[in-house]
């Protein structure tokens, strides 16, 4: 039985990676990933604050739905925008995200993540197959709109700030959420092109399609 379970989820698995290989599938992901954004900066105790945002060098969105009996997968997707030295940011590239996990997991859960990356060394660790939150760059919650208003929030100094919707974070708490990875063959299929994560985030290379603009936009907003 154990293994009937196990052979099922990663078969299910497999499946979710190749139907997410349409065109209209990947627009969808960028879509939901500015919602996440936009979800985040509406409410008071998700908000990132200005300041933060004014830091910003990356910005990184990230949904994960993690679920299973005896194996259990958390997987995902998001989107990096990094910002150019001209001030105007990049194209928002896909991204894979996924942690898988043995032991008894019941129930399921989605999560949502953003993460404020704060200097210009660490978005290129993504040029690598695996970047591993809080391994390979330091990663510590970041301090919300409120707790900045009220006074009462950390100077925090890291590359990454994190910001989550799945658990209470202490702001300042060291963090580490699983690996993040390039999707190339997303990215060939959202923009008609063979440059890959490099030259879509740090180029003109690329046209920005119509789809896609709008998080640009909301983003340029946030963090001009």
């Amino acid at each position: 039985m154990k293994k009937i379970l196990l052979l099922s989820a990663l078969a299910l698995f497999a499946a979710q990676l190749r139907a997410e290989s349409k065109r209209e599938d990947l627009v969808t992901r960028i879509e939901t990933c500015e919602a996440i954004l936009q979800d985040f900066m509406i409410h008071r105790d998700t908000a990132i604050p200005a300041s933060v945002l004014q830091k910003a060098r990356a910005i990184v969105i990230v949904n994960q739905f993690k679920a299973g009996l005896l194996f259990g997968i958390k997987q995902g997707y998001g989107v990096i925008l990094a910002k150019k030295s001209d001030g105007h940011w990049s194209l928002p590239v896909l991204i894979s995200a996924g942690e898988a996990s043995l032991g008894l997991q019941l129930g399921a859960k989605s999560v949502e993540t953003v993460l404020i990356i704060t200097d210009d060394a660490t978005p290129r660790l993504f040029f690598n197959n695996h970047f591993n939150v809080g391994v390979d760059a330091k990663a510590v919650a970041g301090p919300k709109a409120a707790e900045v208003e009220n006074n009462n929030h950390p100077i925090i100094d890291a590359p990454v700030l994190v910001y989550s919707k799945s658990v209470g974070l202490y702001a300042g708490a060291t963090v580490k959420m699983g690996y993040l990875s390039r999707n190339d063959d997303a990215n060939r299929i959202l923009y008609a092109t063979e440059y890959t994560m490099p030259e879509l985030l740090y180029s003109d290379w690329v046209s920005a399609p119509a789809e896609v603009q709008p998080l640009m936009a909301y983003v340029q907003k946030l963090a001009p």
